[in-house]
Order: structure tokens, then sequence, then C-alpha cells
């Protein structure tokens, strides 16, 4: 078990055992939530981001016919260019 104290500033040192298992270093942000059963769960927001994003893409490279590296470029290259 691992406790954390909280200052008078409301601020916590998570220990760095809980560290190594989010994979958090300095610098990165901590993402706190309720699960459906109530409890407060902490993930690393970055990886949570990431993972969300890979949800949300997931299947769309199919849904275009499976597009080369140069195709993907080549519309972000048109993106980039319409914003200018």
């Amino acid at each position: 078990m691992n406790l954390a104290r909280v200052s008078a500033n409301g601020q916590i040192t998570v220990p760095v055992e809980i560290r190594r298992m989010l994979g958090v270093r300095e610098g990165d942000k901590i993402l706190f939530f309720r699960n459906d059963k109530g409890e407060v769960v902490i993930n690393n927001a970055s990886e949570t981001a990431i993972l969300k994003a890979q949800k949300a893409f997931s299947g769309v490279a199919e849904g275009l016919g499976n597009p080369s590296e140069d195709d993907i470029q080549s519309w972000v290259n048109e993106v980039r260019y319409e914003k200018e």
C-alpha cells in the first residue's frame, strides 16, 4: 500500500512505485476521475489521450481504402495549406 500526504496547499507527492506503474515523469499530467463504482482512479493523462485518439481513429484508414503514408501526408499538407 502506498500513502501520500496532502500538504496545506492541497498538493500531494505521488509515491515512486505509483509513478513507475503509471509511467509518469516530471512535468507529466495525471488525470483523476471517478469510475462506475464511485472509486477515484488516476491515470497518466498523456497515455489516456493517446489511447482515446487511437480508439477514435480505429478503422478509419480501412474505410478510406487503406491509403499509403504518402497519401496521408498529402492530405495533411492540404489541410495545413487550407488553414493558412
